[in-house]
């Protein structure tokens, strides 16, 4: 991650951060309003985005103020290459990186601590090989997704279609594909005051009675990838379609993503949630092949999607659940087509403690 990307979260960190509090908007002023002085543009952003006004029949707020949370996170990559129809493809992914983690947290403020779990037991011998940051932040109106991954010299070819003589399904591992991708997102809940994505994402509040929103939201990506072919075994390189036979990708995609999160209720303290948001995408890209002729500087147009499932135990004092959160690419031009997957599944278990007044 860039210096700059890195200014840029932490410029936005505290107005979604006083959003996800789960505060009312007048605890936000209430000291500058009883002192007469004069509403900072903070405050009134943090006022304007969250109007945390929950309906109690269907949303209970959290009623502690710490909490202590032992999780594990898997994260996984999935690249596939298609030439022109589809005849030919390849697909490649990565050794999943693994975590585990132990943190304590006041409010929206989490302090905690994570290992590899590759280097915990594996001596590193699987290490994914990756640098990765990832943040997600929930609250009753909005939120925000931040993520940056990139993998190298890590990846297997999982499988092949169209190659004779060669199994389609045959693992071979592959160090000459390289991936890089950082993003944003930024989503909109429209029924916020009976559906609430933190009960599902951050156990900071309860659902009480199945809800669900439409939701809406802007995303922007940005990735590269760079494919050394020569490094296929002979038996691939000798088949493979001249419109796979490229060196680097670049691509930024500028997104609108319309669709519907629904919270089930299935029993009491329980809940499962899944959201499905498909976005429009416009893309810029810049594709180098071997043969200069058919290098690509391209604007399309092409669809993406945001899928996020969760499944949850809460009873305001202990919790369990499970939740994933993944993204969609998609990239077609006349020479070849593109999809890959970033994908970030959680396990946690966790209590509440030292109530609120």
């Amino acid at each position: 991650m860039t210096p700059r990307h890195a200014i840029l979260i932490l410029l936005m960190l505290p107005l979604l951060c006083a959003a996800a509090n789960g505060e009312p908007a007048d605890s936000i002023r209430a000291d500058t309003v009883r002192h007469g002085e004069k509403r900072s543009w903070l405050e009134r952003v943090a006022q304007l985005i969250d109007f945390n006004n929950p309906d109690t029949l269907y949303i209970t707020p959290n009623r502690y103020n710490f909490t202590f949370m032992l999780n594990t996170l898997a994260s996984y990559e999935h690249y596939r290459i298609a030439a022109d129809g589809g005849d030919q493809s390849l697909s490649f992914a990565p050794t999943p990186g693994w975590r585990l983690g132990a943190y304590v947290g006041w409010r929206w403020i989490f302090v905690g601590w994570s290992v590899d779990a590759h280097d915990l037991f594996g001596g590193g011998r699987n290490s994914s090989r990756r640098n990765e940051f990832n943040l997600s932040l929930y609250s009753a109106k909005v939120g925000a997704d931040f993520y940056y991954l990139k993998s190298s010299q890590n990846f297997k070819l999982t499988r092949m279609k169209g190659f004779e003589g060669i199994r389609p399904d045959a693992e071979i591992r592959f160090d000459g594909l390289k991936s890089e991708m950082t993003g944003v997102n930024l989503y909109y809940i429209f029924n916020n005051r009976r559906f609430s994505y933190p009960a599902a994402y951050s156990q900071s509040t309860n659902q009480r009675r199945s809800a669900g929103s439409l939701l809406a939201g802007l995303s922007y990506s940005r990735h590269k990838l760079t494919f050394d072919y020569e490094q296929l075994p002979a038996s691939i390189t000798s088949q493979l379609d001249e419109g796979m036979r490229f060196r680097t990708m670049r691509y930024a995609d500028y997104s609108l993503n319309f669709g519907y999160g629904y919270n089930w209720v299935f029993a009491k303290n329980c809940l499962a949630n899944l959201s499905l948001t498909p976005a429009v995408g416009y893309k810029m890209s810049d594709i180098t092949f071997d043969d200069t002729r058919h290098d690509v500087h391209s604007h399309s147009i092409n669809f993406d999607v945001i899928t996020r499932a969760a499944v949850v135990y809460n009873n305001t004092k202990y919790y369990v659940g499970a939740s994933l959160l993944m993204h969609t690419y998609d990239y077609r031009k006349n020479r070849f087509w593109l999809n890959n997957t970033y994908g970030i599944l959680q396990f946690y278990v966790g209590f509440n403690f030292n109530k609120k007044r």
